[in-house]
């Protein structure tokens, strides 16, 4: 099968768990980052680009020190911005509003956010651009999630169904082309 594979890797737990963190830069755990190198230390890959916000980027330069790879930031794997619900604890959004959010995060984004089909454009704009070799990509939840949808056509609900830890890594065969499609290889946790 011709192609590359591709590993999408959650970052690391950050210092301030169980909040919208979507565009607040939140720094990330020590443990978290050491997580994030021992994750990947068995995967072959030549290229790491990593979302431009530090939970993200400092486990990707980790990883990166670790193999002697540069480190490409591209703020297009950013996650999905929750606007004046960010760096806010669930429980401190009004339940109606996060419920409708879930529910449909194109009609009901959070105020002054994104909606779910602009991260969708964002990502799908970096993997169009992304290089033909095994790359590795340290970027949060909703962008992973974005790029399945993209890649594999899921829709919102379907996205939403299983669970993405932190840390865990998906792994794509990238087949290329316009739009680029993949095959899931295996999602480790």
């Amino acid at each position: 099968m011709s192609g590359f594979l591709l590993h999408l890797m959650r970052h690391g737990p950050p210092e301030t768990p169980g909040r919208l963190m979507g565009r607040t830069d939140g720094e990330p755990t020590a443990e978290g980052i050491a997580a994030c190198v021992e994750q990947v230390s068995e995967l072959a890959f030549d290229a790491i680009i990593a979302s431009d916000l530090r939970r993200a980027a400092l486990a990707a330069q980790a990883i990166a020190a670790a193999r002697n790879l540069p480190v490409r930031t591209d703020p297009r794997w950013r996650e999905l911005d929750f606007g004046a619900w960010d760096g806010l604890p669930t429980s401190q959004v009004e339940p109606s509003a996060i419920g409708r959010f879930w529910e449909d995060p194109d009609r009901f984004p959070p105020p002054g956010g994104e909606r779910w089909s602009s991260l969708v454009a964002r990502v799908s704009s970096a993997l169009e651009e992304m290089p033909a070799c095994q790359t590795l990509v340290v970027t949060h939840g909703g962008a992973i999630r974005a790029a399945l949808a993209s890649l594999l056509g899921f829709d919102q609900r379907q996205l939403w169904a299983f669970d993405l830890p932190c840390g865990a890594v998906l792994s794509l065969r990238i087949r290329q082309g316009t739009p680029p499609s993949a095959q899931i290889m295996g999602l480790w946790q």
